[in-house]
């Protein structure tokens, strides 16, 4: 997968001078955060996971239990635990699409049949719940989506969340709401997804909205019991437990993530303004403006006619800049994912201005 392989990760965050691709807060260091750790029993951990931890996640909204919460190791095992126990070849799935690579690449190698609903630019990259109705077949097992979305930021409406909750019931299938960057969503927090509905599975981790991916700590919810105990089940297999020092870490991350998270809320707000003040001066791009997370999806306006691999090579070669170009998301190269909660602010303002510049210089060799 292109995002995989072009990733800083892979990459080398030494070569990447102006780092825009993230889509992520930046790193928590483990010397700014208070642990007691040293005499933690390194054992085989509760299979379904601390249940300190599954308290304090359920605890942030009516209609959970700790009961109705599986510890995972991070949002993408979640993920991979919901495909595989709901998917067989014959089924039938609805994603919604530009989408995290791991929504659209399990299924597809699992083999099922799969409809994409394509968010629209031109449409605010809003949901359609009836292009989604539209799309539901006999064998649908699963109707996916991000919330709020990656790579755009935007948010879908409670009310739109309820009709495909209620759509999914009616149609014998789940509704998977990836909500991995719902406390990004700064404006207004919505109630966790799986509280809303029997229908829904929630999935969430602490690498996006916390900095801290290097710990892999996610989970997925669900009000069905049943269901639970199927993940429960996928999960043994895979990895048996998680790490007792990751879930450690989380629950005490958590447990004062308050006073943890305004610090990195102040440094979003400030870089999300220098986004949008940039984008007003930049009138050779257009976006529509992020409301949840700390992504963006802008596009090179068309009119541009710019050779976009001519333009990522000299952005990455000459300016050292890196964004997510568009094929990371099945979308044209003249969109990309600009990631603005990881750069600090001066290397956010200059990986913008080398955006312009490397137009500029795109538009002189024409």
């Amino acid at each position: 997968m292109p995002i995989e392989i072009e990733s800083p990760e892979q990459l080398g965050y030494e070569n990447v001078k102006y780092n825009l691709t993230e889509s992520s807060v930046s790193d928590t260091v483990v010397s700014s955060i208070q642990l007691t750790i040293n005499e933690l029993k390194l054992c085989y951990g509760d299979h379904i996971g601390k249940p300190e931890l599954r308290a304090m996640i359920a605890s942030e909204t009516t209609g959970i239990s700790q009961d109705n919460v599986l510890i995972t190791a991070g949002a993408a095992s979640a993920l991979f635990i919901v495909a595989t126990t709901l998917l067989e070849k014959e089924n039938h799935l609805i994603v919604i699409r530009p989408n995290y690579a791991t929504n659209i690449e399990t299924p597809r190698a699992i083999g099922c049949r799969i409809s994409y609903i394509d968010l629209k630019f031109e449409n605010s990259f809003a949901v359609s719940v009836e292009e989604i109705r539209a799309s539901i077949q006999p064998a649908t097992r699963l109707i996916s989506l991000t919330h709020p979305h990656n790579p755009t930021g935007t948010v879908i409406p409670q009310e739109t969340i309820m009709q495909l909750a209620e759509m999914a019931e009616e149609n014998n299938c789940y509704l998977l709401v990836d909500e991995t960057y719902r406390d990004l969503n700064l404006d207004f927090k919505y109630p966790i997804a799986a509280s809303l509905h029997p229908s829904i599975i929630s999935v969430a981790s602490v690498s996006k909205a916390y900095g801290l991916p290097g710990i892999r700590i996610g989970w997925l919810m669900t009000q069905n019991n049943l269901l639970f105990e199927k993940f429960l089940a996928a999960k043994e297999q895979i990895f048996v437990c998680n790490s007792v020092i990751d879930e450690e870490i989380a629950y005490q991350y958590l447990s004062k993530k308050e006073t943890y998270f305004e610090p990195i809320k102040k440094h979003i707000k400030k870089n999300k303004t220098t986004l949008l003040e940039w984008m007003k001066t930049e009138t050779r791009m257009e976006m529509v403006d992020p409301v949840g997370g700390v992504v963006c999806f802008p596009r090179i306006k068309k009119g541009e006619q710019l050779d976009t691999t001519r333009f990522y090579d000299l952005l990455n070669s000459k300016y050292k800049t890196f964004v997510g170009p568009g094929h990371w998301f099945e979308m044209p190269d003249y969109y990309m994912r600009i990631g603005f909660g990881w750069p600090v602010a001066e290397e956010l303002q200059q990986g913008l201005k080398n955006i312009s510049l490397c137009l500029d210089e795109m538009r002189m060799e024409k």
